[in-house]
């Protein structure tokens, strides 16, 4: 009796000290600072000693959730070139390029979506979360669970970092590389941005005059990243026709994509208060009740909530990913349609990494928009290419890394199944934090928070059935089932999950 009082003691003290010791009045300042000089903090890391050049060292690949993984999938079944020489060739060799190196991905589904940062004027905030994901994949510690008091720390530094978020890219790229330099320590950063363009570019010839088109969040268009990236990359590449960009704010579609109930939820019948996405109503995100039928709409099974009548509504939420994708393909082609351009919009980029999950969807909305007639004319045909190529950023996203890695002789030969996932999940030993009735942290809390005042708002954990839905689970079993080889064996195989039950490992 006395033993199991002093362990529930000693378990209740551990706690109360790990709580206090998050919650403690919060100075203000910065977390690279924080990083490089607080050695009492839980993010310092001592850059002095972090190894150099190691190609024993995985690949560290970040994004604002699971959307990443259609990155990291397309890295790790790459076949761009010869193996044995590291020769590029457009067929391969039937080996996949990345076969011997090892990755550490991290998706921050707590604090997503990324792309609602800036619209909330919190740009800072934003980039102290992309500086704590580049820390995370810099250090060694990790939990186990969201309950642990105390993080493990046996996990490896990498040799590289691929930024697998668009909106990270574009506003917290050249704040990495500004803390990489300024802690010394010789580490290839490589964005989606740049790889994205140079892939759309490649869909024009160098003097023709055309059209891109740009999906993605919010927070990316706002940075207008990929429209300067198209300037930039242009001349350095020495195209000498008119190219124009368009951009379509995806409001609402990754978080669906990532089954946030704010924007998708299907277990509703009716229009509900709390729903964030496009609706007749909201400004930002405006169905246009004058074209409704050029969205073709799925309103079968609640995939559209609707007030009124489906020929004279007064309100419509979309319920559904499919509807989502038509409503911004439309809201795409209504952008270039109303420019009166000339130029054929040859190529569009997914600049969200949630979004080539549904390429197929994607091609068939273009594909309907193509051939759409309204009094027997063609609403979008004259400005469209016949077949609107898809770009995702990741396969030129995946040539860089190699080069990279060839360049600097990094190459590993290793085992690609040893790489491991991480999810980060609210605190909630962090009394600080505000949490709605689902354990996730409320609107307004997540994007309320100010900047500078450094604390552990999330806790990074395995990827498993504990930190995952089943829903998404099934999903990237069918979508990226190389990739999800993976993450089962690092559920099923490493020593930094062993602790899971067997109903727990994915």
């Amino acid at each position: 009796m006395y033993k199991s009082i002093k362990i529930f003691f000693s378990v209740f003290i551990i706690v109360i000290v790990a709580s206090c010791s998050q919650n403690q009045e919060l100075k203000k300042t910065t977390i690279q600072d924080d990083i490089l000089t607080n050695k009492k903090s839980f993010f310092y890391i001592d850059v002095k000693n972090y190894p150099k050049k190691d190609k024993k060292l995985p690949i560290g690949i970040f994004d604002s959730g699971t959307g990443g993984l259609t990155v990291l999938d397309a890295i790790v079944n790459s076949d761009q070139f010869n193996n044995s020489d590291h020769s590029f060739t457009r067929n391969g060799d039937k080996k996949r390029d990345f076969d011997e190196e090892a990755f550490i991905y991290l998706g921050d589904k707590a604090n997503m979506p990324y792309g609602e940062y800036a619209g909330n004027n919190k740009t800072d905030l934003l980039k102290e979360h992309v500086i704590k994901d580049m820390q995370f994949l810099l250090g060694k510690r990790y939990y186990r669970t969201k309950s642990n008091a105390h993080p493990r720390a046996d996990k490896q530094p990498i040799k590289a970092l691929v930024i697998a978020c668009n909106t990270a890219t574009a506003y917290g790229k050249n704040d990495i590389e500004a803390f990489i330099k300024r802690a010394g320590l010789d580490l290839k950063v490589i964005g989606v941005i740049g790889a994205g363009v140079r892939g759309a570019l490649e869909t024009i010839d160098k003097n023709e005059d055309a059209a891109i088109g740009i999906m993605a969040t919010a927070g990316t268009v706002a940075s207008n990243g990929y429209p300067n990236t198209v300037i930039e990359q242009k001349e350095k590449l020495g195209y000498t026709g008119k190219i124009e960009s368009y951009q379509q704010a995806g409001i609402g579609l990754a978080a669906a994509v990532d089954g946030e109930i704010d924007y998708l939820n299907p277990d509703l019948t009716a229009p509900r208060d709390d729903y964030r996405g496009p609706s007749l109503t909201k400004e930002k995100a405006k169905i246009d009740k004058s074209i409704l039928n050029r969205y073709g709409f799925d309103y079968s099974k609640n995939h559209i909530l609707l007030k009124g009548t489906k020929d004279n509504p007064t309100e419509i939420q979309l319920n559904s990913i499919k509807n989502y994708i038509a409503y911004h393909v439309i809201s795409l082609l209504e952008k270039v349609k109303a420019s009166g351009t000339k130029n054929k919009l040859k190529g569009v980029i997914l600049g969200c990494t949630h979004y080539p999950f549904f390429m197929k969807e994607f091609q068939a909305e273009y594909d309907r928009a193509y051939n759409l007639k309204e009094s027997g004319k063609y609403v979008y045909r004259n400005f469209m290419a016949k077949k609107v190529k898809l770009i995702d950023p990741a396969v030129n996203t995946a040539k860089e890394l190699y080069a990279y890695l060839d360049e600097s002789q990094l190459f590993n030969n290793g085992d690609i199944m040893k790489s491991e996932f991480y999810i980060s999940v609210p605190n909630i030993l962090n009394r600080n934090n505000v949490f709605d009735k689902n354990g996730n942290f409320t609107y307004e809390y997540k994007y309320g928070r100010k900047a500078g005042y450094i604390q552990e708002y999330v806790k990074r954990v395995p990827f498993s059935r504990r930190s995952l839905s089943n829903d998404l689970i099934e999903r990237l079993s069918e979508q990226i089932p190389f990739t999800f080889k993976l993450i089962e064996s690092f559920d099923q195989n490493n020593p930094k999950t062993e602790f899971l039950s067997e109903k727990e490992r994915i």
